[in-house]
């Protein structure tokens, strides 16, 4: 059977101007624009040691895990340094909603966007089971 392989792109309509929130994903989170306003993110710049891989889910409509957003969706835009990067938003005055969170596959965060779309960065690593705490008996 025919099948999916992978993201072959993002495609946001802003709640404004596609342009100012355009400039807002480069100014904040390092994403270079092209001449036709949008950018083409290559893997093999990806310096990252999971060996590539992008997740795909879906959330029950009464779902949590976008929140504050009302959005229904939620990219996750994998990041080569986000403790640097979740200084850079902070100085920014950019909607930190939670984290950083050190997980099995990666340290991760949460940030809102202008138009209000949740967004997880996510600085992958090698799948390590030691990364992660115990969980709290109490």
């Amino acid at each position: 059977m025919a099948k999916v392989t992978g993201i072959g792109g993002v495609f946001i309509k802003s709640a404004g101007d596609g342009a100012s929130l355009a400039n807002w994903y480069r100014d904040h989170l390092g994403i270079e624009l092209s001449d036709f306003g949008g950018s083409v993110l290559k893997w093999n710049d990806d310096n990252a040691n999971d060996g590539g891989l992008t997740v795909w889910a879906t959330a029950d409509r009464d779902s949590t895990w976008f929140a504050p957003s009302t959005t229904g969706f939620m990219i996750n835009y994998r990041v080569d340094d986000l403790d640097g990067l979740l200084a850079h938003l902070n100085a920014a005055d950019v909607q930190i909603v939670a984290g950083p969170e050190r997980h099995e596959n990666g340290d991760f965060a949460w940030i809102m966007d202008p138009d209000g779309n949740k967004i997880e960065l996510w600085q992958p690593c090698e799948w390590d089971d030691a990364r992660v705490k115990p969980s709290d008996p109490s």
